[in-house]
Formats: C-alpha cells, structure tokens, sequence
C-alpha cells in the first residue's frame, strides 16, 4: 500500500486488504469499529449480543473481503453487513431485553450514558434521567425508523447510504428519518 493510511480511502484499504494486506484491515478496524458498534448496542439493549453482533459484523467483513467490489462505499457496504445482521437477530430472537436490565458491569444502559463530571448529584440524576428518556424514546420509535436514525447518527451515513443500506428508496429512507426525528423531538421536549 503506497502513501499514508490517512490519505487513502477506505476502498482502497479494503482492495489492499483483499490482497493480503493486514494493516490495511487494522486501519479499517481503527476508523469504523466505534460507529458500528454505536449503532448495533443502541440497537439492541443487551452489550453482549451487540458485541457478538458486531464481531459478527467484523468477520462477515473478512470473509467477503476476496470479492468485495467498491460498487458503494465502504461504509455504506459496512453498515449494511451490520443492518443485515441485526435483521437476523432480530428475525431469530424475536423478544427484547428492557432497557433497565443491567449491562455487563451492572449498571442500567441510561446509567451508562449519562455525563460523569463534576456536577453534584442532581445534575447526574437529571442526565441520567435525559439519557433513559433518550433510550426510551429510541426503544419506542418503530424499527425502521429507529434503524436509520442510528444509520445517520451513529453511523454518519448519508441518506443515499441510508436508502442503500436498508434496500428502500431515498424517499422512504427520508421519511423515516423525518418521523423519527419528529417523535423523538416530541417525546424529548418533555425533557427538556
């Protein structure tokens, strides 16, 4: 691989990997590995089913990499290896797992994502009760516009991305996101 990891694309990486290139793969890894994982735990309420299923997601990558064709992307080709595999969760697993349940470290997922900092412990509680009203909102809004909310917001995908990673339409990739927002703006205003 000529020239530095940071000036080449993730296509190329993904070419140089086929190839038998292993840094280009940990370069890959180090780039999208945080967004994936996002998307797949705020999708799933269980930490060691998200981490299983993005492992998942990481070795589907290896195991594909000897015909991948940048005819997309790479992070559109990624997120949708990850959206394929939480629709086979979810086809297979069809309960869910409450948000309150404890995380692998025993504490409640709102828990997990409220600010720690040096506010005493009211403001902690208000963010944490921010935080499970954002979780709750999330869980409430119906799969497929919860899916592309996370797609654009942990995934950073365009809506083009979207719509491709989904196998819908752009328009109906737009509605999706416009509804979701709208409902999470409605429910969270409450929080506000």
């Amino acid at each position: 691989m000529t020239g530095a990891a940071s000036d080449t694309t993730d296509e190329q990486l993904m070419q140089a990997f086929a190839a038998g290139d292993a840094r280009a793969f940990e370069t890959l890894y180090d780039r999208h590995a945080l967004p994936v994982w996002r998307f797949v735990r705020r999708s799933l309420p269980d930490a060691s089913v998200a981490d299983d299923l993005v492992q998942d997601v990481w070795f589907t990558l290896v195991r594909h990499a000897p015909q991948y064709q940048p005819r997309a992307r790479f992070r559109t080709w990624l997120f949708t290896l990850a959206h394929h595999r939480l629709v086979d969760h979810w086809r297979t697993h069809k309960h869910h797992t409450s948000l309150d349940a404890d995380t692998d470290d025993g504490a409640a997922l709102a828990e997990t994502l409220a600010a720690e900092s040096g506010f005493g412990p009211e403001r902690r509680l208000s963010s944490r009760e921010q935080a499970q009203a954002l979780l709750d909102a999330l869980a409430d809004l119906p799969t497929a516009q919860r899916e592309a909310f996370l797609l654009q917001a942990e995934g950073g995908l365009s809506l083009a991305d979207i719509a491709q990673a989904t196998g819908v339409t752009q328009e109906t990739a737009k509605s999706r996101l416009r509804y979701a927002r709208a409902r999470l703006r409605e429910t969270l205003e409450v929080h506000a």
